[in-house]
């Protein structure tokens, strides 16, 4: 049995777009073990992919090089007898654990300085592979091979029983066509689309039937009580209150999703939700989301995408000008379509 070991990312939406790569890696050795050292943040994602044997802590905070904590890690990892790692990220530090647990074949793309750390080095043509996606799977080739296209979506799914659980939970029910509203990005603010323009939105599904749940961490969820406070006393704020599982869940109730470009957006996707993605700083040419069932929008100005956490120019046009009017002409056919 070949066991690998993936040095996954720290985001939760990029651990979803690993997905493909993992069903790749299947379809060419069925019977591998996949093992995953990624966040601790993102252990209840890899538990529900099915291509994942095992989801083992990566304790190490971004940015901290602790060589000795991963010499450690990499010693311990040695009983494992991996036949291969494959390194996501491209820093030098995410390259340090399978050089010391002496795994025999390292892949990853050349990055900062990992000629040494990595035997199985490949130069990335970011032309034929612009996407995110393409990149990672393309690490489950060999060095000479070319990914299949079309690539495979990201699929998730939610039982019956773990949706009406989670329902039963946080005092849930279907009553209601349910829109979902993913309000917040980890990244930062340059990401987020207005909170006036979706509690704007948020009153006109409302006068159509719609509950409102809006979904985040506990970091979002002063956004989400001024989108409740701007007019919106009914809908219902779960930002913070529910785990990774639970938001899985929620979301897969949604006949609407509306959504930043975030770790949500991609979950959304992978459930093959009805959905807005709204995009400003970062590019739906890089991360978009993988589902026919997604609407991105975005403005073509000259300044986006820019990729920073906060509007370098200061008036944050990219979503100041996406106006509520402008996305809710794109609801409305969603609607209309049953799409």
């Amino acid at each position: 049995m070949r066991k690998i070991l993936i040095i996954g990312p720290s985001w939760v939406g990029d651990c979803m777009l690993m997905q493909p790569m993992l069903m790749r890696l299947k379809e060419r050795h069925p019977e591998c073990r996949i093992d995953v050292l990624a966040p601790d943040w993102t252990a209840a994602l890899l538990k529900a992919l099915p291509e994942v044997h095992a989801a083992i802590s990566n304790p190490f905070h971004h940015g901290e090089l602790n060589l000795a904590g991963r010499y450690r890690l990499g010693k311990h990892l040695r009983r494992e007898k991996y036949d291969q790692a494959i390194v996501l990220p491209n820093s030098f530090k995410s390259a340090l654990v399978p050089f010391f647990a002496r795994i025999p074949l390292r892949t990853g793309f050349i990055g900062e300085m990992r000629h040494g750390l990595l035997n199985d080095a490949r130069r990335l043509d970011k032309d034929k592979l612009p996407l995110m996606v393409e990149r990672f799977a393309a690490l489950a080739e060999p060095s000479n091979g070319i990914i299949p296209r079309p690539l495979a979506n990201p699929v998730l799914s939610v039982s019956n029983d773990k949706r009406d659980a989670a329902l039963q939970k946080l005092g849930l029910n279907l009553n209601q066509p349910v829109a979902v509203f993913c309000p917040g990005a980890e990244y930062g603010p340059a990401k987020r689309w207005p909170v006036a323009y979706f509690a704007e939105t948020a009153q006109h599904l409302q006068r159509l039937g719609y509950a409102v749940w809006l979904i985040g961490s506990a970091k979002d969820r002063e956004v989400a009580e001024n989108i409740v406070s701007l007019g919106n006393p009914g809908i219902y704020n779960l930002c913070g209150a529910t785990d990774l599982l639970d938001a899985i869940a929620l979301l897969s109730c949604a006949n609407l999703v509306i959504s930043n470009d975030s770790g949500l957006m991609h979950l959304a996707a992978a459930l093959n939700r009805p959905m807005i993605a709204i995009f400003g700083s970062s590019s739906p040419e890089f991360t978009p989301p993988l589902s026919d069932k997604a609407i991105v929008m975005k403005l073509d100005i000259e300044c986006s995408p820019c990729f920073k956490r906060v509007c370098p120019l200061g008036h944050f046009n990219c979503m100041n000008q996406l106006t509520p009017d402008i996305v809710w002409t794109k609801i409305q056919q969603i609607i209309a379509t049953g799409r």
